[in-house]
Parts: structure tokens; sequence; C-alpha cells
């Protein structure tokens, strides 16, 4: 009995989910706040906020494992600088899509 409350709940909220969907198209260019730009915003900061902290988390860890195993360091410096182009691609990532979405 509660599963079938549940789902019909859930078909409920799917069904009136185009209600809440009206009038918001021409919002921004009628001078309202421009939300996409705001969270565009908000969404870069926490992009490379991360890739930073994800940065620094990568560098620390290569220079601990080439401390403790010198003969490993052109390994170790290969799968830090991979590591690090693949973590820098996604704060480009999230610069294109908002370029995208803004402009």
């Amino acid at each position: 009995m509660k599963t079938k409350l549940v789902l019909l709940a859930l078909v409920l909220l799917a069904l009136a989910s185009p209600i809440f969907a009206q009038g918001t198209a021409g919002t921004a260019a009628a001078g309202g706040t421009n939300w996409v730009a705001i969270t565009s915003g908000f969404a870069m900061a926490i992009a490379s906020g991360m890739c930073g902290l994800a940065q620094a988390k990568a560098a620390a860890a290569a220079a601990e494992g080439m401390g403790r195993n010198p003969g490993a360091a052109p390994a170790i410096r290969f799968a830090l600088l991979l590591s690090l182009v693949l973590i820098e691609s996604l704060a480009l990532y999230t610069l294109v899509i908002i370029f995208v979405k803004v402009v």
C-alpha cells in the first residue's frame, strides 16, 4: 500500500512539472534576473576551486612518491602530468559550457 502511494506521488509530481515551467522563457529579456549568468559564475568558482584542490593533492602525492622511490620518478612524473592535464580540462570544459549557455 505504501509503495503504491509513493509511486502515485511520483507520477503526480512528474505530470505537474510542466505547470512550473510556463512563463519563464522571457523573464531575463524583459528585465528580470539572468540566473544563468549568476549560476555560471558560481559554477566556474566551484570548478576552479575543486580543480585547485585536486591539483594540489596530486602534486603532493607525486612528490611523496618520488621521495619514497626516486627510481620511479620518471613514471610518477608522467602520471602526474597526465592527471594535471585531465584535472585542468574539467575547468576548461566548465568554461566552455558557460560560454555556450551565457553568450
